[in-house]
Parts: structure tokens; C-alpha cells; sequence
């Protein structure tokens, strides 16, 4: 069996390796990616000789794996790992494609690739089309407000009155429109799902923006941007490299 791995998170990829060559050891590795871009390039380098089967992420470093459909022919069964359950986890239940939450499970695991092994043919680009059509199709219930403590109080803030989250030593902080700071308890990885993506963006491993808290974008060296935010960040606030790309396309959505 010859495995593709699309994972941005480097103790999760090798884990999903270790797990794997421990289940079926005679499995090749050919190459584990960490974005659109190197996963769409790995397709089309490997189109004439393609991998068996694919654990694909859902978060990838540069945006969501399923623009990598839209990018090149993806002709083999694929396996969607992720750790959020937001994304029509029944939509991937069917046309033998499995769909794993972290942290993976064995038993889920080889679940996954024993179903792949009973298979006898291999997916069609129609399926494919379908899993992700019922995807953009399915309704996701976006966060509307946030908990939060204020002056040994419990009080509600509402999502449009939060500019920006950002975590800091370990801290994560949710700052609202008249600069109101707040303490949650929440890391950025579980706030992300949760946030309605037409609205914020995870720009670096740091920070979440709301796009009606951008008053200024200017180029950055090295395909990043600058941020100037209201209300205002104490610090230097930069879009990443690898997320980049998937900044502008989404400013220009």
C-alpha cells in the first residue's frame, strides 16, 4: 500500500505513520505535505503513478484541503483527518470515504483502512464531486457569542463586537471593538472552527482578525502582509507566509 500524508502538524503526521506502518508494515510512505500548494504538486507530479490512498487534514497550513479538488484530479480514495466535527462528518460516511477526528484511534484507524482494502474500484471524480458539493451544501452553526469574566462577573460578549483574538506566553485573548480585553479559556485551535470563515481569519499560529478590523494591508517581504488593526495591537501584526495566498483569496471573496 502506497500512502500519501496531507498534515500540517508534524507530531500529528508522525504519529498517523507510526500508527500506520504498525497496523500494515509493508505500507511505502511516499511523502508527507503540509499545504495546498506541495499536496497540488504532489498530484501532478505523481499523476501518471498516483498513491493508493490519502490521509488528508481538513486545516492545512496555507487553507482548507478541499481547494486542493479544486486545483487537480484527485482519482484516489482519501481519508479526511481532522480535529473539528464541522464539517459534515455524515457527507464523509458515504461513497467509501472515511472521515477520522483526532486524536485518530486505532480501532478507527484500522477500520478506515480495512474498508479501503475491501474495496473493488476506486473512487470516481463524480464522488469526490458529490462529497464536496453536499459539503458547501451543509449548515454550520458559527459561534454567536462568548462567555466571558469581567469584574468577577459573567457577561456575554456578541460576535460582532469582537475585533481580534490573539494568544500570548500561553494566554488566550479575545479583544472586542472599544478595545476591551478579555481572558478566555479556550486555546485558538478550538476558537477557529467555531468563528463563521467569512468573517475571520487565522492569519499566524497567534491571531485571529475580523475582516471589519482591518483598516490597513501592506506588503511584507517574503509573500507576508502587515496588519493595522482597530482597535489597535500592541505589536508587530504579520500574515504569515504560508497562509498568505489563502489571506488574499479570502479578501477577495
Amino acid at each position: 500500500m502506497r500512502v500519501l500524508i496531507v498534515e500540517d502538524e508534524k507530531p500529528a503526521a508522525r504519529r498517523l505513520e507510526r500508527l500506520i506502518l504498525a497496523m500494515r508494515p509493508e505500507t511505502e510512505i511516499l511523502e508527507v505535505t503540509d499545504t495546498i500548494e506541495d499536496a497540488v504538486a504532489f498530484f501532478e507530479r505523481h499523476a501518471a503513478n498516483p498513491p493508493d490512498l490519502v490521509f488528508m487534514d481538513i486545516h492545512l497550513a496555507d487553507g482548507l484541503s478541499f481547494e486542493i479538488f479544486n486545483r487537480t484530479e484527485v482519482l484516489v480514495p482519501v481519508v479526511f483527518v481532522t480535529a473539528y466535527d464541522h464539517y459534515a462528518l455524515r457527507a464523509f460516511k458515504v461513497n467509501s470515504i472515511d472521515y477520522l477526528l483526532k486524536p485518530v484511534e486505532e480501532a478507527e484507524l484500522a477500520a478506515a483502512i480495512a474498508k479501503f482494502e475491501g474495496r473493488t474500484v476506486a473512487p470516481l471524480p463524480g464522488e469526490l464531486r458529490q462529497v464536496l458539493k453536499t459539503l458547501s451544501q451543509a449548515t454550520v452553526d458559527f459561534r454567536k457569542r462568548f462567555l466571558v469574566k469581567t469584574a468577577g462577573r459573567i457577561a456575554f460578549v456578541q460576535i460582532e463586537e469582537i475585533g481580534y483574538f490573539f494568544s500570548d506566553s500561553g494566554n488566550t485573548f479575545l479583544v472586542t471593538n472599544g478595545s476591551d480585553r478579555f481572558l478566555l479559556d479556550s486555546p485558538l485551535d478550538e476558537i477557529e472552527p467555531d468563528l463563521d470563515p467569512a468573517k475571520f481569519f487565522r492569519i499566524n499560529r497567534a491571531m485571529i482578525v475580523g475582516l471589519h478590523a482591518i483598516r490597513k494591508i501592506d506588503p511584507h517581504f517574503n509573500n507576508r502582509f502587515a496588519l493595522e488593526l482597530a482597535p489597535a495591537y500592541e505589536g508587530e501584526v504579520l500574515v504569515s507566509r504560508q497562509r498568505g495566498p489563502a489571506f488574499r483569496q479570502w479578501l477577495d471573496s
